[in-house]
């Protein structure tokens, strides 16, 4: 059967993969390369778009699911398919590629980088394309070709700076990370072919899975894909390679790449039937930690790029919590409990998305004009650069979940759905968790932001700024804009969006009464909305009174007051990141563990001093690169195995091979019936 959509996803997917060849070929230095690149990802964008809308309503218009096969000569045939899932991911993907390309144009252009123009092009629309063919993949060759694409293009991307340590440094870790996920992915679809005869993701005839199968895959699922989604404690390579990757680079491994990993997370989840209670419980718990403590180390951060990486992996634990309540729902048989958060967890991948990239595509413009990200050089930026700090404060607002903003939208309906559980009985689901942990993190995420904008935006600057400075060019600002105004929309008329989540919703197993009436009959959107609209013209109303009330004051003289002997105040005289941060930080003390370098003042003429502290990663720095380093010392004595002789190794390869003949088919045939049963 002819699927159209499934055909325009994959030209769109063609001219992405094509989209930076040109460059390639160009001279240096040239902006013919990086133009024409940016002209072909908007194609691809709208086409991809136009695809997924097809794909996304292709069950109302009888369609359905169609599949089509590409040749794969090593496992027979890998198969594409585009469902209302995979159509849903790709909203944010293509739309994302294409902005982030505009605004590298300006923001890296190829005079300024001339020796990384052409492979930053060519790797960012290869980045695009495999995400794109791993959303569409119906079997693990396809899904394995999609992915490896997506974590080779991240880490070349990453490293475009590869004269710096540090963007070196996080490369490599990343692509470790990254490829001890893959080797998990291996291990997980190895045991699916086992136990269902198939690479197809399929799901398997009832019975065919036993128990205690279903839960190992499970718990590859969660922690391979978790690694890739960045959930804590899981996360340590994504604060390193967010803060030193270019800022659209960051942009689309935070808004997009992340949910790569919830997607393979939510494909599994229902590939492998009904849910156990436990299941759902431990999305629930893990998301409730990522969440929290997620937003907990981002307050402790300096550095503006760090910190919005830390934010990441709190937003991505919202989504979990989300698809955890939808997963308890589920089991439960609770099937409004499981719309309710299915579509909180839908509505808050493609939110994060937006505000995310806003973010990091204010952090860059901000970085490219200051030439830092440290928050304590910062400061008074609102009157050089109003446009960028207008449009940063509306991705704050929106990712503490503040109305009108599109975060406060897809939060809503997280608590919507935990009170519901809650009234019909299912407290595990609900205020015992969800409640308080997003009620706590939508709190500490509101004081970070604010933090943030009162020592980046607000006050004076702390350092001696760049001579000349300016506002970014319009090609990264107009990015930014189409952004906010997406939060917005989405804000003030969330119900434009609920056909979207229906026809997800629809096509999922989410159990009786899930999808009756859609989500407009389960949730207030419409009030919502309302609500939003209110609040706008409040704002608003309050924003022309300030601009009447200072255009009357000015040109009025006026004098400082004696304040304590303080009639001149200067720029040390303002709270800094750390000062402002360590009250909240200080209740986390217990695992964020700071270094605090205290001001030392001697004598009667004192060197200039200041107050500053470190926190180091939970996960990267206390745990992985300790185990590293002990795993390296205690394998030193394997090292006399490599003498160079040729007939020793190939000795070890006949031990090798005689031990495998010798034990795995039995103990595979042993494994795979306990399993079974």
């Amino acid at each position: 059967m002819r699927d159209t959509g499934l055909e325009f996803v994959l030209i769109g997917t063609f001219l992405a993969a094509a989209s930076g060849v040109p460059a390639l070929f160009v001279r240096r230095g040239s902006r013919v390369g990086q133009n024409i690149a940016t002209a072909v990802m908007f194609l691809a964008a709208c086409i991809g778009i136009g695809g997924a809308i097809l794909g996304l309503f292709a069950g109302r218009q009888g369609g359905g699911s169609v599949s089509s096969a590409l040749p794969w000569t090593v496992l027979g045939a890998s198969a594409v398919r585009l469902d209302p899932l995979s159509a849903f991911f790709l909203f944010p993907l293509f739309a994302v590629g294409a902005l982030g390309s505009l605004y590298a144009g300006s923001y890296r252009d190829a005079a300024r980088h001339p020796r990384s123009a052409g492979s930053q092009l060519a790797f960012w629309g290869l980045l695009v394309a495999g995400m794109a063919l791993l959303l569409v993949a119906a079997d693990a060759p396809a899904f394995i070709l999609g992915w490896e694409f997506m974590a080779l293009s991240a880490f070349f991307l990453i490293v475009l700076d590869d004269d710096r340590e540090e963007s070196r440094r996080a490369g490599f870790v990343y692509l470790a990370a990254t490829h001890a996920g893959t080797l998990l992915l291996l291990a997980l679809f190895a045991l699916w072919r086992r136990f269902t005869g198939s690479f197809a993701f399929v799901a398997p005839a009832s019975g065919l899975l036993g128990p205690t199968a279903r839960n190992l895959l499970f718990v590859l699922a969660v922690v391979a894909f978790g690694i890739k989604a960045g959930i804590m404690p899981l996360h340590f390579w994504l604060p390193g390679a967010h803060a030193n990757a270019p800022s659209h680079v960051s942009a689309i491994l935070s808004g997009v790449m992340l949910k790569m990993g919830v997607y393979g997370i939510m494909r599994f989840a229902f590939l492998l039937g009904p849910p156990p209670p436990l299941w759902g419980g431990a999305l629930l718990a893990i998301g409730a930690a990522s969440s929290l403590l997620g937003v907990a180390f981002a307050i402790a951060q300096h550095d503006l790029k760090r910190l919005l990486a830390y934010h990441s992996v709190e937003n991505i634990g919202i989504i979990l919590m989300g698809f955890g309540l939808a997963l308890t729902g589920i089991s439960r048989g609770h099937g409004l409990v499981a719309a309710l958060g299915m579509a909180a967890a839908l509505l808050h991948v493609w939110n994060h998305s937006i505000f995310k990239t806003l973010l990091f595509f204010g952090a860059g413009s901000v970085a490219e004009r200051t030439g830092t990200r440290m928050l304590d050089r910062l400061g008074g930026l609102a009157r050089a650069m109003p446009w960028t700090a207008t449009l940063f404060l509306v991705g704050a607002a929106a990712i503490a979940g503040l109305p009108p903003l599109n975060g406060f939208v897809s939060e809503f309906l997280l608590y919507f759905g935990a009170f519901a559980g809650a009234r019909d009985g299912l407290p595990e689901a609900s205020s015992l968790l969800v409640v308080p942990a997003l009620a706590a993190t939508g709190a500490l995420a509101l004081a970070c932001f604010v933090k943030v904008y009162g020592v980046a935006f607000l006050g004076r600057p702390r350092t001696a700024r760049r001579p000349g400075l300016r506002e970014s060019p319009p090609a990264m600002i107009v990015p930014m804009a189409v952004l906010a105004a997406l939060c917005l929309v989405i804000g003030l008329a969330p119900g434009l969006f609920a056909p979207a989540l229906d026809a997800v919703i629809a096509s999922l197993p989410l159990g009786g009464g899930a999808a009756v009436g859609g989500i407009l009959t389960l949730a207030p959107l419409a009030t919502i909305g309302k609500a939003g609209l209110a609040f706008a013209a409040i704002a608003a109303i309050f924003v022309l009174v300030s601009i009447v009330v200072s255009a009357r004051r000015r040109g009025k003289a006026s004098v400082d007051t004696w304040d304590c002997g303080y009639a001149a105040p200067d720029a040390r005289m303002q709270y800094g990141a750390s000062s402002f941060g360590r009250p909240i930080g200080s209740l986390f003390g217990w695992i964020l563990r700071p270094t605090v370098h205290v001001p030392v003042v001697k004598g009667a003429f004192p060197e200039p001093s200041r107050m500053e502290s470190e926190v180091d990663d939970v996960s990267l720095d206390r745990l992985v690169l300790p185990l590293a380093r002990l795993i390296e010392r205690r394998s030193g004595w394997f090292r006399r195995f490599q003498q160079g002789l040729t007939q020793r190794y190939l000795l070890y390869i006949l031990v090798t091979v005689l031990l495998l003949l010798g034990t795995m088919i039995p103990f595979g045939d042993f494994f795979a019936s306990l399993l079974k049963g």
